[in-house]
């Protein structure tokens, strides 16, 4: 048993061994104390002032053991003494003995002792807490190294390191500065030291040297392994116990010296040692449970090791058998494909002079089908003029040659082709061969390799189809000469049959052509008398017209309605009688313009108008402001519920169904009344309120109409408000980024995280972007707070670490041209990884302007950013042009993910198994987003989603959590 003191609560042992100092203030000056304790566990502790004698500290201890009388509580013959001892709620037990110089009252003893009662035990309370608090924290350092330990096994690192890293985990647990790991043969009796770390011995160990048990008979290591039992304590030691002489050659003694054994089905397999070569003494038993505790996980992570070096020793063998047998199967796998392609190309040929509209385009195509067989990048088309005296060229794509122009037939390769009526193959040695014999004068850049067919028609040489290399690197053979000669057969057919067909085109054209060119002369004759007289008139009609009215409804436009508006308020002020004016927007209509078109939005703005001036009254005015924005003046009215029947009358009628460039459409639309009130001074204000009540109807909803009261007037003022703060934000550099984890669904280990604006307002505190981003995008200022923040990310991943950090961007982003340069330009300027960043786009980023946004995504992944496609499930047309982008991961829609536990249940898992499907035939993952219950994470992970985001997982935070990488990556 155990027995703490002063001396020990100066080392740490036992907090709060003060305790005996503070009864003594209670005391008279002179008095000593000796205060005792054991706990529940049978620790025995005391804490005595400097003066207290032995015979003192006895008393105390004495009456732990036993329970005599307490002394001197009320007994006056004991009035300068008291001694007592009692048992405590956990089972523990405290005693004390006191020696005052005078005697004290009765009643104050008692009082005192009452005090020491309480405060001991307030005193052993936090005793017992401290200690568990240190066995907690022991135990999350033993977890974390164990996990540490089973992450480097499967981490793929060399060997060396593997160890090197483990060795490192121990010391976080422990002194293991000197430290070394053993295997064993216990049937063989040999040894081999897989790694040795040592301050004062120079051994290098090589894991491949096998030492045998007879060559090292006095190595305490073998000792320990042959003892097969966890050995402590210093070397001599030992060696006495064990009875193994000295050998220097085992390296020095040290201090301290502790071994644990690694066993595998109850045999010993190897050894964990750790030495002290300072103080002895220095590991107990709680290191010595340690030590092996962590050795058997050692031993666990190295047979992980070897079982993954056996598993890929095996696939490696397997992989080189089955390439061997598939070698056969491969050649003629490509020379069918060959053949396939070959016919493939006849027939292209053929459909091509049917289809091709122009000779210009039929020799354009056929370029497409001979590169399709044959490298093709130089390839032109040769023709012989119908007298042979020149050579046109109607069809040439070169590298260097931009231009190939016509020419007298004279001693070019293309000449020499025509003249011998055979093919010529021809590398640059043979090229110069001709050259110095005469026999051909080259024209052109000179080429590595040159290939030309010729062209017949009638058993006669017309023409030349030619195919050249400038590059060593290809060069042609007699099988691609002998393909291009049996697809010049076909072109030369297909050219023949081509050229007749556009001669007979041209003759029929031509006279076509004549015939309607003397019909519109004269009707031009005829209308020009007519068009001249009401022509002034005509034009001045329209001008008028234009001038006031919508060209494409025919309704009063903007103009027009301020006019009359300003006559309204002018009557309104009179004869003190209201007006309303009613501001109207269809709902979804950019929906429609994106998805079928601007012409069938203009039809369905047509139909709108007509529905529109069918609900108002006669005396109501009408008017289109712009896009999909009306307008309705609505005159001599007694109140304010006249224009909100109107209202009324007017979105039932919108509401109807219409059919829309062959398609049902649901239309609805939002309207906001403004009644006059005389601090109007125009028709701009009246407007503007309405608008504004507009705005309300559309947040409640679809197909609702709002009035414009006060209350709209103070929040238009606080939006003003919000946007200066807004703007002083931008300066004062007030956003800051908030990151969630992403997390594998498996075990939860984060991976990335995703990057949110957050405003630091200076009064109403930290805002969400749903409190602000409205106003940001109307004002055009949420893209600069979008580039602080793009600031903040990038500085963050300046700093180093692991994972990926993905940023929201917005579909205007998109719409500049310079968004991905200057995204690179901030990474660059910065040092960061470019490959730690992603964006997250929106499918409506992805179809405003199809081929910029497809630039942009590969310029970003050529440099390492990669993007993920966000909300994926809510839009409306992206799957067809999905596989056209360098998308890398889908984020199912939280919508989908929340209706995956309830009623909506089988709807949104179809939904799930769908994307699944998709991003498993695209080859990209996904990221299940807003995952808050075990639930959710559960079935996305049985429908095959990896990845996840959510409450669940984490809210999002200033730090990041730690992260590992994702498989893969």
């Amino acid at each position: 048993m155990r027995t703490a003191t002063v001396s020990d609560a100066a080392e740490g042992a036992w907090p709060g061994q003060a305790l005996a100092a503070a009864l003594l203030e209670a005391l008279p000056a002179g008095s000593q104390i000796a205060v005792s304790w054991r706990t529940a566990q049978g620790q025995v502790a005391e804490s005595f002032t400097p003066g207290a004698d032995g015979a003192l500290r006895a008393s105390a201890l004495d009456r732990l053991e036993c329970d005599p009388p307490a002394i001197g509580a009320s007994d006056e013959r004991y009035a300068d003494r008291i001694e007592a001892a009692w048992w405590l709620q956990d089972r523990s037990r405290a005693s004390l003995a006191v020696q005052m110089p005078r005697a004290l009252p009765a009643w104050l003893r008692a009082g005192w002792l009452a005090m020491a009662r309480g405060l001991v035990a307030a005193e052993l309370a936090a005793l017992r807490a401290h200690a568990r608090a240190e066995a907690l924290e022991k135990s999350e350092r033993l977890q974390q190294a164990l996990f540490g330990i089973a992450d480097l096994a499967g981490s793929g690192l060399e060997m060396s390191d593997l160890l090197s890293r483990i060795h490192g985990v121990v010391c976080g647990l422990m002194y293991a500065e000197n430290f070394y790991i053993v295997l064993y043969d216990d049937i063989a009796d040999t040894m081999r030291f897989l790694y040795f770390a040592d301050r004062h011995d120079p051994y290098v160990a090589n894991p491949l040297q096998v030492i045998r048990g007879e060559d090292m008979p006095t190595s305490l290591t073998l000792a320990l392994l042959r003892h097969g039992e966890p050995l402590q304590g210093s070397s001599a030691q030992l060696r006495e116990r064990l009875n193994v002489p000295h050998d220097e050659r085992h390296g020095p003694d040290s201090a301290d010296w502790l071994g644990v054994p690694m066993r595998r089905e109850e045999r010993v397999c190897g050894a964990v040692v750790v030495q002290n070569y300072d103080s002895a003494d220095s590991y107990g038993e709680e290191d010595r449970a340690l030590l092996a505790f962590v050795a058997q996980h050692i031993l666990t992570a190295l047979d992980r090791y070897r079982a993954r070096e056996e598993l890929e020793r095996r696939v490696a063998e397997r992989t080189y058998a089955l390439q061997l047998s598939n070698r056969d199967l491969q050649a003629e796998i490509i020379e069918r494909q060959r053949a396939e392609r070959l016919q493939r190309a006849l027939f292209r040929i053929a459909e091509l002079t049917i289809t091709s509209d122009t000779l210009e385009r039929f020799y354009s195509q056929v370029h497409d089908v001979v590169s399709e067989l044959l490298y093709a990048r130089n390839f032109y088309i040769a023709l012989l003029s119908d007298d042979g005296g020149r050579l046109q060229f109607p069809y040439s794509i070169d590298e260097r040659d931009m231009i190939r122009e016509a020419r007298q037939f004279a001693g070019g390769l293309t000449e020499f082709v025509i003249r011998q009526g055979r093919p010529l193959l021809a590398d640059r040695h043979r090229i110069a061969e001709l050259n110095s014999r005469g026999e051909v004068r080259s024209h052109g850049s000179a080429a590595h390799c040159w290939l030309g067919v010729p062209l017949y028609r009638d058993d006669a040489v017309v023409g030349v189809i030619a195919i050249q290399s400038y590059s060593r690197a290809i060069s042609f053979n007699a099988r691609d000469q002998e393909l291009l000669t049996f697809v010049a057969h076909h072109i030369s057919i297909g050219l023949a049959r081509k050229q007749a067909q556009d001669r007979l085109l041209t003759a029929h054209g031509e006279l076509e052509q004549r015939v309607a060119s003397r019909t519109r002369e004269l009707a031009h004759t005829n209308a020009e008398l007519v068009a001249q007289i009401g022509e002034r008139e005509s034009a001045e009609r329209k001008l008028t017209h234009l001038a006031l009215h919508d060209p494409l409804t025919e309704l009063p436009n903007r103009s027009q309605l301020l006019e009359r508006l300003d006559h309204a308020i002018a009557r309104a002020r009179r004869e003190q009688r209201p007006f309303a004016v009613l501001f109207l927007d269809l709902d979804r209509f950019k929906l429609v313009n994106d998805s079928v078109g601007h012409a069938a939005g203009d039809e369905l703005l047509v139909e709108s108008a007509r529905r529109i001036v069918g609900a108002v009254r006669g005396e109501d005015m009408v008017a289109r402001l712009g896009g999909d924005e009306f307008a309705i003046l609505v005159e001599h009215i007694d109140g304010l519920n006249v224009a909100e029947e109107l209202a009324q009358r007017v979105l039932r009628a919108l509401g109807e169904p219409c059919w829309v460039a062959g398609r049902e459409v649901f239309p609805s639309a939002s309207v906001g009344i403004a009644l006059w009130h005389p601090r109007y001074r125009n028709g701009i204000e009246l407007l503007r309120d309405a608008d504004a009540a507009m705005y309300r109807a559309k947040g409640a909803g679809r197909g609702r109409f709002a009035v414009f009261d006060e209350e709209m007037r103070e929040q238009a003022v606080r939006i003003l408000d919000l946007e200066a703060d807004l703007r002083r934000a931008i300066n004062s550099d007030a956003f800051i980024a908030y990151y969630q984890p992403i997390v594998r669904l498996d075990d939860g280990v984060a991976i990335g995280h995703e990057a949110l604006l957050r405003w630091r307002h200076e009064k109403r505190g930290l805002l969400l972007p749903r409190e602000f981003i409205g106003l940001g995008e109307d004002s055009g200022l949420i893209e600069e707070a979008d580039w602080i923040l793009y600031g903040r990310v990038i500085e963050e991943l300046a700093r180093g670490g692991e994972g990926y950090i993905s940023v929201n961007v917005s579909p205007k982003h998109f719409r500049a041209g310079d968004f991905a340069d200057r995204l690179l330009r901030m990474l660059d300027r910065a040092g960061a990884d470019p490959h730690r960043l992603r964006i997250e786009i929106t499918e409506v980023a992805l179809l405003d302007d199809v081929p910029r946004a497809l630039r942009m995504l590969r310029t970003l992944r050529s440099h390492g950013v990669l993007a993920q496609l966000d909300d994926f499930g809510t839009g409306f047309s992206a799957l067809s042009y999905l596989h056209r982008f360098p998308i890398e991961c889908l984020k199912i829609d939280q919508s989908f993910v929340a209706g995956l536990v309830g009623e909506s249940r089988p709807e949104s898992v179809a939904v799930v198994r769908a994307i699944q499907a998709l991003a498993g035939t695209l080859g990209i993952h996904t990221i299940g987003e807003g995952v808050e219950t075990p639930a959710q994470r559960a079935v996305l992970r049985e429908l095959g989603c990896v990845y996840g985001q959510g409450y669940l997982f984490g809210r999002p935070a200033e730090r990041m959590r730690d992260v590992q990488p994702a498989i893969g990556e």
